[in-house]
């Protein structure tokens, strides 16, 4: 039994000390409270690495703590969107691209920006080495690019100026490359005492890279940095180091700021006490310091006591910074300097030091404690260990009752006997005579895999409007049935708002209206909608000819995507924050547009969803009496979908699909059958067409935003599935 959610602690963006403060919460959580975490990417960087990345020492994902992992072990609620500003009277975040959220306290660990807004060309033609990913994302591409002899600028010539600068000249090495470092000062590295200073000059010049000082630029094209005393140098990659500029939204906020960055006291309370800062964003006006991330290391662990203590009304506890630290500066290959009060130290056994303290950070963000959950007991009765499975149950469609069980359970249904109800199970949708053609209706609920309503009633609509697409049919009304987690008045209503909200632009981008529902406490969050729509004629399953050919509208995958997100999978080479918010990109997208450009020309069509590709053809192909042949290299996947499969991750409901289609699948791999029987949520539309059309009807599916493809035909025969 989980305790009734009555108040929201929302950690505003993924920074270091958010991630740590996280990851201490899930530890010892608060009852009662909510966590949010709101970022607009699903992994954040770390910033001591990124010297590493761009030398070539690390890998992408070994520098990117994983947003999507770190709320599962937390139980956390992540939104991927930005805060744009707060409604501090209502105690609301303002997002960008959804509707606003609730917060009792609030914390924000933004970040900085080190753009150059007032330049011109900047925007078109500059790179920002924050927020660093697509800093590394823009470094990449342009290595990638392979230059003979390529021209670099950089400018900022402070400590990090000066590590990427000797970072990028040791991955370019022996391509004769340029690299200038532009100073608006007179001196460079004003932030490191006087014989460190001295000891990375030599570096520079060791390493051939020219610095400028006392200079700043006037404009930027794509190949060239002119400075305002009218000097020009060629640069085909030009990255901004200069300074620490605040986001801009925070000056609307009614904060107490300094120079853009929000005023903490030693509490890390901002002007407003249930709105707390840390990070490169937060200014420590009782003891300014430098940028760095050691401040927001450190900050972390008082920040969360302090979180907690003004939701529970205890005391709180100050923050103290040091007045130095251990700078462990990146001279490019693998060796470092050392900088404290003044005394540096230079050797391969400094990056050695630097390497073991950011892998040990990364570590907390790697191996999570293990979790105590139900586990298989001592003597258990027959049968348990096999109902339990191995992998946790699933959500979305991957917790429906397997194909075999639905079918067996069903059987004892009568026939319709009323004369305008013209089918009733056996297709995507029941079937209703109405005045101008027929009526479809259906129903579906999905078992919640996010803690995100709105995210989770997005996905839902879509789901439910499914059966209707797939019926030719234009959706007309829906209700939704929605079971809440216990929760006080207030957060219940909120849930309940953010749910009808989000579900109302899907059913109003599709046509139709949502008229009302039921709701009810449970002990998790479920979300269903009964859909009705309206045709001339409905499109079945068992109207699909010899010769035709099959199109798939979406790529599969969401259901080993997920069990993997449940499981807080690590694969190698892989953020699985991405794949995991890729999937829900796919899942969240519609299927109007592509249900109307097919159902004139289709023959039969369903749409994919926890059968899996091979269970839902299977149906076509037998209520139609055919057989398929399908493409292997043809069939969409989402990325990483088959790293996962082959990880050994599965939807707790993929048993039950392969238990389903044994024998009736001829030709296919393991990862191939793995990937055809694995449940989708939200899937595909599967239409057969005739062959002819095809080529057509993918290229304008593809025009419109579908990422659709030809995957194979239809034959003669009995219902099997040939994989080739």
């Amino acid at each position: 039994m989980e305790y009734p959610l009555v108040k929201d602690l929302v950690l505003i963006g993924g920074g270091h000390a958010h991630a740590l403060v996280a990851r201490m919460w899930a530890m010892d959580p608060l009852p009662g409270v909510r966590l949010t975490i709101v970022n607009p990417d699903p992994a954040a960087p770390y910033t001591g690495m990124l010297p590493g990345l761009i030398a070539g020492h690390y890998h992408k994902d070994d520098i990117m703590i994983d947003l999507v992992r770190l709320a599962r072990f937390g139980k956390a609620r992540l939104i991927l969107d930005r805060v744009i500003g707060i409604d501090r009277d209502a105690k609301h975040l303002i997002l960008q691209n959804r509707a606003s959220i609730s917060y009792d306290v609030a914390s924000i660990d933004i970040g900085i920006s080190s753009d150059l807004p007032n330049v011109t060309g900047y925007a078109d033609f500059g790179v920002a080495a924050k927020p660093l990913g697509n800093y590394a994302a823009k470094w990449h591409e342009f290595v990638a690019r392979d230059l003979p002899k390529p021209n670099l600028v950089l400018i900022g010539a402070g400590i990090g100026g000066v590590e990427l600068a000797l970072a990028s000249a040791h991955r370019l090495a022996g391509k004769a490359a340029k690299i200038t470092l532009i100073q608006r000062g007179v001196e460079a590295l004003p932030n490191v005492g006087r014989t460190a200073r001295a000891m990375l000059l030599d570096a520079l010049r060791a390493a051939n890279i020219t610095l400028i000082t006392d200079a700043e630029p006037a404009r930027i094209t794509a190949d060239h940095v002119i400075l305002q005393d009218g000097r020009q140098l060629a640069s085909d990659f030009t990255l901004a180091v200069a300074g620490a500029r605040a986001q801009s939204w925070l000056d609307q906020t009614g904060l107490k700021l300094h120079e853009g960055f929000v005023n903490v006291s030693p509490t890390l309370q901002s002007s407003d006490p249930a709105i707390f800062a840390a990070g490169d964003c937060a200014h420590l006006g009782f003891a300014p310091r430098a940028k760095a991330g050691v401040y927001a290391v450190r900050a972390a662990p008082i920040l969360l006591h302090n979180l907690r203590a003004v939701l529970q009304k205890q005391p709180m506890r100050q923050f103290a910074p040091q007045r130095d630290y251990l700078k462990l500066i990146s001279l490019g290959a693998r060796a470092a300097l050392a900088d404290k009060w003044g005394l540096p130290l230079r050797g391969a056994w400094l990056w050695r030091l630097k390497d073991k303290i950011d892998r040990d950070f990364m570590a907390k963000f790697v191996e999570y404690p293990a979790m105590t959950g139900l586990t298989v007991p001592k003597h258990p009765v027959q049968g348990l260990t096999a109902a339990m499975g191995d992998q946790p149950l699933c959500g979305g469609c991957g917790a429906k009752l397997g194909s075999n069980d639905l079918t067996h359970a069903l059987q004892s249904l009568p026939k319709p006997k009323r004369a305008d109800v013209l089918s009733g199970r056996g297709d995507d949708a029941a079937i209703l005579r109405a005045e101008n053609g027929v009526q479809v209706i259906t129903t579906d609920h999905l078992r919640a895999f996010s803690c995100d309503p709105a995210l989770m009633a997005r996905i839902a609509a879509v789901h439910a409007l499914g059966d209707i697409w797939a019926m030719g049919a234009v959706p007309q009304a829906a209700l939704a049935q929605v079971t809440l987690p216990a929760a006080s008045g207030k957060i219940g209503r909120e849930i309940l708002a953010e749910i009808m909200a989000a579900a109302a632009q899907v059913f109003n981008a599709a046509g139709a209206d949502i008229v009302g529902g039921h709701s009810t406490t449970g002990s998790e969050l479920t979300i269903g909608f009964t859909v009705t729509g309206l045709a001339d004629r409905a499109i079945s399953k068992g109207q699909a000819q010899a010769g035709d050919a099959l199109i798939l509208t979406k790529p599969l995958g969401s259901g080993a995507i997920m069990a993997a997100e449940m499981a807080m999978a690590r694969v190698d080479g892989m953020i699985l924050g991405h794949v995991v918010a890729g999937a829900m990109a796919h899942m969240c997208q519609g299927q109007g547009a592509a249900a109307a450009l097919l159902a004139p020309v289709a023959h039969a069509m369903t749409d994919v969803t926890g059968f899996g590709l091979a269970g839902h053809l299977l149906e076509m192909l037998q209520a139609s009496k055919l057989s398929a042949v399908l493409h292997g290299t043809d069939i969409p996947i989402m990325s990483g979908a088959m790293a996962v499969l082959g990880a050994g991750y599965h939807s707790s409901l993929s048993p039950a699909n392969l238990a389903a289609t044994e024998g009736q699948i001829i030709g296919a791999s393991p990862e191939v059958l793995g990937i055809l029987n694995d449940p989708q949520t939200a899937g595909g539309l599967l239409v057969a067409v005739p062959a002819q059309d095809a080529p057509d009807l993918v290229a304008r599916l593809r025009a419109g935003g579908d990422g659709a493809q030809i995957i194979g035909r239809l034959r003669a025969g009995p219902p099997l599935i040939n994989v080739v």
